[in-house]
């Protein structure tokens, strides 16, 4: 659980550049780019999708400060040089209308969009950061479908950790292969 306003922002700083290197990765081909079949998010094209992750970003934490879950128009991201500024005006406000708020905060009930339900802060938090890991898979995983390059979580393949599996093993006296992925 979170405790800590400043924990939490270090935490989205991290999922922050990490939509940021994976947006900044897409070829120039990606601009304009959507699934050839679907309705609604799942027809939604790159471009908009970025938009709806900076959009999406601020209606959390107007939650959060009790402004009420209200939605900001979606910035311009009509072409892909837009994506990276949006992404990062989007965090920099977001991370301005949460610093200096109050750790309790995080424990304090904000009410639902759709029920007399409260969540607790940290978890409208959390709900905020997963929507954008989510969007950022989802746009991964369009770049995988058209065969552009998708940067590593942690600059390591599944191959290369299957790779180091024997010395591991090794180097704590274990037998066997391991699983090589």
């Amino acid at each position: 659980m979170i405790t800590s306003i400043q924990d939490f922002l270090r935490f989205f700083d991290g999922v922050h550049k990490r939509a940021i290197r994976d947006i900044a990765a897409l070829p120039a081909e990606a601009d304009g780019w959507a699934p050839s079949s679907g309705d609604g998010e799942r027809a939604w094209s790159i471009n908009k999708l970025v938009g709806h992750m900076a959009g999406s970003r601020l209606y959390f934490a107007s939650a959060y400060v009790g402004d009420g879950w209200i939605s900001p128009p979606p910035p311009d991201v009509s072409i892909r040089e837009r994506w990276i500024p949006a992404l990062e005006a989007s965090h920099g406000q977001f991370s301005e209308m949460l610093r200096g708020t109050p750790d309790h905060w995080l424990q304090r009930k904000v009410e639902t969009i759709d029920s007399d339900f409260g969540l607790s802060g940290w978890r409208v938090l959390m709900m905020m950061a997963e929507h954008d890991i989510h969007h950022r898979s989802q746009i991964d995983t369009y770049a995988g479908m058209n065969g552009w390059d998708v940067p590593q979580i942690y600059n390591r393949s599944a191959e290369t950790i299957g790779g180091l599996q024997p010395a591991q093993l090794a180097r704590h006296g274990k037998t066997g292969s391991g699983h090589q992925l």
